[in-house]
């Protein structure tokens, strides 16, 4: 046999290995609204998958959702089979990850304690389903507000704090990278960012360490226009709420489905991330965005960034808006 034969067959079989690495895992979305369904969508065309559960409260939609999405399998040349369920955890059994984005929007007349009360009640249930039918599961958490109810779905779970996560850091980096592409022309896949603490106005900008090919923003953005992209940043879902009247979802379900590819590759991408922080950058107890290397086993390691003064002082202030909101949330369950 000649070498380039060999050199094809070799090639051949890699890749097909490659393909079939992640054939058995399992992936179920808790809530199959707008932003569910988006994240079970960008995970079926990225075809890293062997399934993705929808399941969601009320009647039939999931099933609905899933079947639109699995008609676009021979469009989007996707081998995922997407299924759905009106709240049956049986069939999200022996999930992998699972990416949990249930939850109500905040309603006029609504307190903030209200939203607290009404969303950690439904986190709750759903992460007792969770634990019963997928106790080996990673779990990603998506509904709002994403840090108590990282902490909600922590302490309901009892699994370690590695596998349980939320969903911010990566959307809120995203948004300052778009921002940043469009002020300075170029292509966001050149921009490298990364955003810390809690997810909203609180959230601790970090310019010195934002590059643009390996060049410092600093270099090639005025101070005051870089403020200005940053202000936007922090109140980034509120503008597309006051513009479409809802909260997102192309970009929030593209961000946990870059998560959940992350890990089932085991990747070893570095992404900020919502964890309980356990003694890093002098904090303990308390559920903040950091950066952390994600992998097969969730969380693999919390990197320590050397934080100058300034930032320290702003991921102070972060944590105690968050910690606030955690006691809400401790006294509502007492």
């Amino acid at each position: 046999m000649e070498f380039s034969q060999i050199a094809r067959i070799v090639f051949v079989n890699s890749r097909y290995q490659n393909q079939n690495q992640y054939a058995m895992s399992k992936i179920s979305v808790i809530g199959a609204g707008q932003l569910g369904a988006s994240c079970a969508e960008y995970i079926a065309i990225k075809n890293f998958a062997a399934e993705v559960v929808l399941l969601d409260i009320k009647e039939n939609f999931a099933e609905g959702k899933a079947l639109d999405l699995m008609q676009t399998a021979a469009l989007n040349g996707f081998d995922t089979r997407i299924s759905g369920s009106t709240n049956d955890y049986s069939k999200t059994a022996n999930s992998d990850v699972v990416v949990i984005t249930s939850g109500l929007p905040r309603k006029p007349g609504m307190t903030r304690d209200d939203l607290i009360e009404t969303n950690a009640g439904i986190v709750k249930s759903v992460t007792e389903n969770v634990a019963k039918y997928s106790p080996n599961a990673i779990i990603i958490v998506v509904s709002n507000p994403l840090d108590v109810m990282t902490y909600q779905a922590h302490l309901t779970s009892g699994f370690s704090r590695n596998k349980v996560m939320g969903m911010a850091g990566i959307l809120d980096t995203a948004r300052y990278r778009a921002f940043l592409a469009e002020e300075l022309n170029v292509s966001g896949k050149e921009i490298q960012a990364i955003l810390m603490g809690g997810h909203g106005d609180t959230m601790v900008p970090l310019p010195r360490y934002t590059t643009v090919a390996g060049i410092p923003v600093t270099e090639l953005i005025a101070k005051d226009k870089l403020d200005a992209i940053i202000e936007r940043t922090k109140f980034g879902g509120g503008e597309l709420v006051k513009l479409m009247g809802t909260s997102a979802w192309y970009a929030p379900g593209a961000a946990a489905a870059q998560m959940v590819e992350a890990i089932l590759k085991n990747q070893r991408r570095v992404f900020p991330v919502c964890i309980k922080l356990d003694g890093e950058y002098g904090i303990d107890d308390c559920y903040l965005g950091v950066p952390v290397i994600l992998g097969k086993n969730g969380i693999e390691k919390v990197i320590e960034l050397d934080l100058n003064a300034e930032e320290k002082q702003l991921l102070e202030t972060s944590r105690g808006h968050v910690k606030e909101v955690m006691q809400v949330l401790d006294r509502l369950s007492n």
